[in-house]
């Protein structure tokens, strides 16, 4: 009986490490990540998550057996004496130098992915060039400033320049750069479905750049507790073709200069 609740102790959570890890690869199921991600970064950092997800259940599966077989051998015998060692200089250089390697491996693999992703330098040139919008983060809302149609976006705020809150649209199929912003104290901007998240931090301006393939609605949420509201700050990010962007920007040009008077963008559209 001993040895039966010896194997169970062991290779039961062996067992469930392996299904939660077949069961997460099935995209239906929704236990892993957000659906696939929309940019190739995306991809990339999903990569970069699973080979440490790799790592550590080899690992894990390695020190359950290690373990199981010196529960084994103990069960078998109650007169069998156990076998104490301390300050093993071998077993120290062992734990020591195998984790400072797998370390060491990870921080190089993924310099390209980090510089990518967070230095501007290695930005590509369209999005350096041409940020679609700013983005500040304020207690408990996302305000979002875009350049009027056919102008650049300026890190001063323009008297023709237009307004949304907690709704960013983006074209899709090249990459596009946004500015970020707090106005109050520290939030995170999280993308989910891009596998994009960055803190917004009191007095910076930070640069985030993204490239979404493929049209649709997604979350965009604040990943750092702001404050009693934090639950609120649930916005989205619009990705569409390049026309249905332009055409975006127009009617929000046209809404922000109705005087009153003329007919607004979205009664013109009704009208037609």
């Amino acid at each position: 009986m001993r040895k039966f609740w010896c194997a169970f102790f062991v290779f039961s959570p062996i067992v469930a490490i392996i299904y939660s890890i077949i069961s997460s690869m099935v995209p239906s199921l929704g236990w892993w990540f957000p659906g696939a991600s929309v940019t190739e970064l995306g991809q990339r950092i999903d990569n970069l998550f699973y080979l440490i997800l790799y790592i550590i259940t080899a690992v894990f599966i390695g020190t359950q057996v290690a373990m199981g077989y010196v529960l084994w051998r103990a069960s078998r015998s109650k007169d069998e004496r156990s076998w104490f060692s301390h300050g093993s200089h071998s077993l120290e250089v062992i734990w020591s130098v195998v984790p400072s390697v797998i370390l060491l491996f990870l921080a190089l693999y993924q310099m390209d992915v980090w510089a990518l992703f967070r230095v501007q330098a290695y930005f590509p040139k369209e999005a350096r060039e041409a940020p679609v919008a700013e983005v500040t983060a304020r207690q408990f809302e996302w305000r979002i400033r875009y350049p009027a149609p056919g102008k650049k976006l300026q890190l001063k705020p323009q008297s023709d320049d237009l307004y949304d809150v907690n709704d960013l649209h983006v074209p899709i199929n090249r990459p596009v750069m946004i500015q970020l912003r707090s106005e109050d104290v520290q939030h995170s901007f999280f993308l989910p479905h891009l596998r994009v998240k960055q803190d917004a931090v009191p007095g910076q301006i930070i640069p985030i750049w993204f490239k979404a393939e493929r049209q649709g609605i997604f979350d965009l949420t604040c990943a750092e507790l702001c404050g009693w509201g934090h639950y609120k700050m649930r916005a989205q990010l619009t990705a569409e073709r390049e026309a249905e962007y332009e055409a975006y920007l127009k009617k929000l040009q046209a809404d922000q200069n109705y005087d009153g008077h003329a007919t607004p963008s979205a009664v013109a559209k009704k009208d037609e």
